[in-house]
């Protein structure tokens, strides 16, 4: 080891920020790709389509074989879970994506627009009849039949496609309407979320249910202890996940709580973080001289950026960070494997044949079409009209509508309901898949010919947009 080590020395850029080929020519190109609003949405399309076209295809088995793969894990004789490989994508990766769901009603509630009750009435109001209308259009077509239990599939709205949708029209859509469809979607996750732990819970199990409850309730009591290990929250975390598993109540659920039990504020209050970082830097200037460090100057001057760097972290709140941290991961990996693994639908003569009677088609086509339309555009216009709430400034009713019927991308969310509703009914679930992509694709060319012919917004309107990005679709990660 060296006496002495080199002061002043230019910190070097990192390797993607190089001007090398590969980092010049694809790594930034794509980085820059990655953080644009409808970025998010192109990934899931993309796989969406390859799960269509491989289920097609004359290796369509080779996709169900894949999928069914078993995959268990046991921990001697205190664990074991038994799943196929789809299930643990729908039930393990996707209560990432639901905690992440978790951490940004949790920031809405705290920081964002449901923080205010009157800016939150009009588009919650708008959600709740985008949710009833929807179901209501299902059961007409199949209150009594076999596919009855699936009226929860058309109540939901894909985040990542509708913002994308919305990306697309560009400067005709004034700030306060994507704020608008944001808040919309966020209390309509809310609504996806009751309905799944009430609706799509079956054989209880009272005793881990109880004991998912005490998790919480430590969670909670540990939070208030401001315990801040991050690897004992995914710890218990984990167990939380297999406690609610166990109890029979939907998995993912584990990462709603997970999301809203993390804390929105910093641990450190930021309004201090200026005088503290100057003492810091200023001992770390003075360390220096423009000779060589000692070995012990040297650890001195590191332990010091140790600080700052903690200092740094302390300021931003877990939510900000863990949002942050997972966003990119469940927009490009998490939400494209589940399109990848659920999408896929044989789209066989007899199959199309019956499309236009098929009441399980019908019913989700229509609910997210014609219901979340209704629904949601006549709440809102109710809502407004009784003075429960007030249209956004720049606001008008047509892009009210154009929002509505955007609002019937049903994507993700829908298709993870209707694995819930059909469970081991593979023609209904495939019924429900056509549905879903047929609604959502005429829902989303329908929405964007609306907002597109709309009035153009203010420019100055554009510029606080930034703020109002969903986590789920800002770079991305519904």
């Amino acid at each position: 080891m060296h006496d002495t080590l080199p002061a002043g020395s230019e910190v070097p850029h990192t390797w993607s920020q190089s001007d090398r080929f590969v980092p010049r020519s694809f790594v930034r190109p794509l980085q820059r790709f990655m953080d644009t609003e409808a970025s998010g949405a192109i990934f899931m399309l993309v796989a969406a389509i390859a799960a269509l076209v491989w289920a097609n295809s004359p290796w369509w088995h080779a996709q169900e074989t894949l999928w069914e793969t078993d995959l268990s894990i046991h921990l001697g004789g205190l664990a074991h879970i038994d799943l196929t490989l789809v299930e643990w994508i729908n039930d393990a990766l996707m209560a990432i994506f639901f905690f992440v769901v978790g951490l940004e009603i949790k920031r809405e509630l705290v920081h964002g627009e449901l923080r205010d009750p009157r800016k939150a009435a009009l588009p919650a109001i708008g959600a709740l009849g985008g949710m009833a209308i929807p179901a209501l259009v299902y059961l007409l077509f199949n209150s009594g039949g076999d596919g009855a239990h699936g009226w929860g599939i058309p109540m939901a709205t894909d985040i990542a496609f509708a913002v994308a949708v919305v990306a697309l029209v560009g400067p005709r859509i004034p700030s306060a309407a994507k704020v608008f469809l944001l808040t919309l979607a966020i209390a309509d996750d809310i609504g996806a979320i009751v309905v799944i732990a009430i609706f799509y819970t079956d054989d209880l199990s009272f005793g881990w249910l109880a004991i998912s409850v005490a998790t919480v309730v430590a969670l909670h009591v540990s939070k208030r202890l401001r315990i801040r290990s991050l690897p004992f929250y995914v710890v218990v975390g984990l167990f939380l996940w297999f406690a609610v598993h166990e109890s029979g109540v939907h998995a993912t659920l584990a990462g709603v709580a997970l999301g809203l039990l993390t804390p929105a504020w910093s641990f450190f209050d930021p309004r201090r973080f200026g005088d503290h970082a100057r003492v810091l830097v200023e001992a770390a200037d003075d360390g220096m001289d423009d000779g060589m460090l000692t070995q012990a100057e040297y650890e001195l001057n590191q332990a010091r950026l140790e600080d700052l760097s903690r200092l740094v972290t302390e300021s931003q709140s877990p939510l900000e960070r863990l949002e942050h941290a997972l966003q990119k991961y469940v927009a490009f990996l998490i939400v494209p494997l589940f399109a990848f693994s659920n999408a896929g639908v044989r789209l066989t003569s007899e199959a199309l044949d019956g499309i236009g009677t098929d009441t399980v088609v019908l019913g989700v086509a229509l609910g997210l079409i014609a219901g979340k339309t209704v629904g949601v555009f006549g709440a809102t216009l109710l809502g407004d009209k009784l003075g429960i709430g007030s249209l956004p400034e720049g606001v008008t009713y047509r892009h009210v509508l154009g929002l509505a019927v955007t609002s019937g991308i049903g994507f993700t969310v829908a298709l993870f309901v209707a694995g819930l509703a059909f469970e081991g009914e593979p023609m209904l679930t495939d019924s429900a898949k056509i549905g879903i992509l047929a609604g959502s694709l005429i829902a989303g060319i329908a929405g964007y010919t609306i907002l597109k012919t709309s009035p153009t917004a203010p420019t100055d309107d554009d510029r606080p947009a930034e703020h109002a990005e969903s986590s789920l679709v800002r770079g991305s990660a519904g």
